[in-house]
């Protein structure tokens, strides 16, 4: 059994990745949690049953933890995963795995040096829908990949010292904090990265100084176009998070299995190959779609199970710190993008 410590047990850690992941997850024990707020970990802590840390080098001090979940702010993820991998813990840090691209490197550095495994939270991943759709455009059942949309949005409005508000905490807005984990699935599904970004962001709704709207174009390395969309503006039963992807011989759509829930509903549509233009084209004659039918699992068990899989047999993360830096990178191109109101190849 892996042992963990939790690092920010309030937010996603508390309503999600430990009840629904480490608790649950067949391999993994909760060992021991921290928080900012002194009040809320011990809380926590006894809800939960485990020990409580008002300091996190005292946390990191115990023996008996293996490896820590990091679910602080991201501004404090640079430090917080450089303490971890210096007293040797294994990390599973929330995206974004930092501010920018050089404190991404500096992390993976002392990871590698320390031997300690690094992986970053696209739990979105797991959701057995999307795996499977990821097999259909592996397995070519929707023929050459022309284009995917992504969509997570939310009504996030202005709330004092929100650190999703302020660009030196969060790094951005809609974009940052929502839109990493689109371009992360869509690459995922196509098996390919992405290699240029056009974006256009702005604040519609909202006054805050980061933006609420973010609209993103993404090229891949395979020659396939993304779309990516993401809102801090827009009332959450009317976003459905839709997830769409469109080959030569048919399409998959999605809804709900982008989010922090471990649903969702997906079609695939496959048509007979047609060689001649209709003029009138006529929708009567489609394939009828096709409902994916999966037994759900939880995102968040299969994400803890998984990296403790992989302490546990000493292989690296496919979901790693390289990737995390990937995704900066791909973010600041977006940024700069917008600034300049014009593509930008990733570096």
């Amino acid at each position: 059994m892996i042992n963990w410590g939790v690092i920010g047990a309030g937010g996603i850690a508390y309503r999600r990745t430990i009840p629904e992941g480490i608790l649950s997850a067949g391999n993994s024990n909760l060992t021991a949690i921290q928080d900012a707020n002194t009040d809320l970990a011990r809380k926590i802590g006894k809800e939960f049953n485990v020990k409580v840390y008002d300091k996190i080098k005292d946390l990191l001090s115990d023996k008996t933890i293996d490896a820590v979940y990091i679910a602080t702010p991201v501004f404090l993820h640079y430090k917080h995963c450089m303490l971890a991998a210096e007293y040797k813990k294994h990390i599973l840090c929330e995206k974004n795995l930092a501010l920018n691209k050089n404190q991404c490197l500096e992390i993976i550095k002392k990871c590698k040096d320390n031997k300690v495994k690094l992986g970053v939270g696209y739990m979105m991943r797991f959701n057995p829908l999307n795996l499977a759709i990821k097999e259909a455009v592996m397995e070519k059942m929707l023929g050459k990949i022309i284009l995917g949309r992504a969509q997570l949005s939310c009504w996030y409005p202005p709330i004092k010292d929100a650190w999703r508000q302020q660009k030196k905490l969060g790094g951005g807005g809609s974009l940052s904090d929502m839109g990493s984990h689109c371009i992360d699935l869509l690459e995922f599904i196509f098996g390919s990265k992405v290699v240029e970004v056009n974006c256009i962001v702005g604040n519609i709704i909202h006054d805050y100084e980061v933006e609420d709207t973010a609209i993103v174009t993404c090229k891949f390395e395979n020659g396939s176009i993304g779309i990516v969309d993401n809102c801090f503006n827009i009332p959450d039963n009317s976003s459905k998070n839709f997830l769409e992807i469109y080959g030569d011989k048919g399409s998959i759509l999605c809804k709900g299995t982008i989010g922090q829930d471990s649903k969702g509903d997906a079609e695939i549509i496959i048509e007979p190959v047609k060689k001649n233009y209709e003029a009138d084209q006529k929708r009567s004659d489609i394939t009828s779609g096709k409902k994916f039918k999966l037994k759900q699992s939880n995102i968040y068990k299969s994400e803890i199970e998984y990296f403790a899989d992989c302490i546990k047999k000493d292989i690296e993360p496919e979901i790693s710190g390289e990737l995390g830096l990937h995704h900066v990178r791909v973010v600041e191109a977006c940024y700069e993008s917008a600034r300049k109101a014009k593509s930008i190849r990733i570096n």
